[in-house]
């Protein structure tokens, strides 16, 4: 039986998250980490069902064991489930929250071995995503793409599709306005909860809009 705390627990994976990401200089940072958190919130007052614990936990860890932020992805899993282990989580929570954070990115649903995402999962899943889209989504857009040197817009490459996450993951033809058409503007459709699909959809018009400005300020007609 677990004699810690949830908020014992919580703070203890929030400041381990903290030392982790301490130096991201790609959208990734605990500034993104809290606003999922707190994104995270917000749908679990509407999902009563969802472990409190296991959605926030997988919340703060979501980004410790991204392949794009990690140079070796299965010592970083190792070592979050010591974190959680030392924190006198069960196996059954550490399996949970590991298969959450493992199966919950947009790369993910990319190859094919994605495994189904419990309710928790879903929820974290909507969180991280509607973080991605909107107004912040365009400025995380834009950090990331200049941290990684891409090309800002080319008319001459298309977006791309129906990519593998090798694909994906090559950034040599992309550019920071194709990866709204090959990603962020496919996430509203995405969403698993209520309340997430009906915030995307007025994120989606911020970016539509976004667009169609830069497009007509890019050719002169605005």
């Amino acid at each position: 039986m677990n004699t810690l705390e949830a908020t014992e627990q919580l703070a203890a994976i929030e400041s381990y998250t903290a030392q982790k990401l301490a130096d991201d200089q790609t959208g990734h940072g605990l500034d993104h980490i809290h606003r999922v958190v707190t994104n995270a919130k917000m749908l679990l007052a509407e999902e009563p069902s969802a472990s409190y614990l296991l959605t926030l936990s997988a919340a703060y860890l979501h980004d410790v064991i991204d392949d794009k932020l990690v140079a070796n992805v299965a010592d970083a899993q190792a070592d979050v489930e010591r974190l959680l282990t030392s924190l006198e989580f069960t196996a059954d929570q550490v399996q949970t929250i590991m298969l959450i954070i493992n199966n919950m990115s947009f790369s993910k649903s990319l190859t094919d071995d994605q495994q189904p995402l419990p309710l928790e999962g879903q929820i974290v899943q909507d969180a991280d995503r509607l973080d991605a889209i909107g107004a912040i989504g365009i400025t995380r857009a834009i950090y990331y793409g200049g941290h990684h040197s891409e090309k800002i817009y080319d008319p001459k490459i298309a977006p791309r599709q129906n990519m593998t996450k090798a694909e994906y993951r090559n950034l040599d033809n992309e550019t920071i306005i194709n990866h709204f058409y090959e990603k962020l503007l496919k996430l509203p459709d995405q969403m698993n909860t209520p309340v997430a699909k009906r915030i995307a959809k007025n994120r989606q018009k911020t970016m539509t809009t976004f667009l169609e400005d830069f497009k007509a300020e890019w050719n002169g007609l605005k």
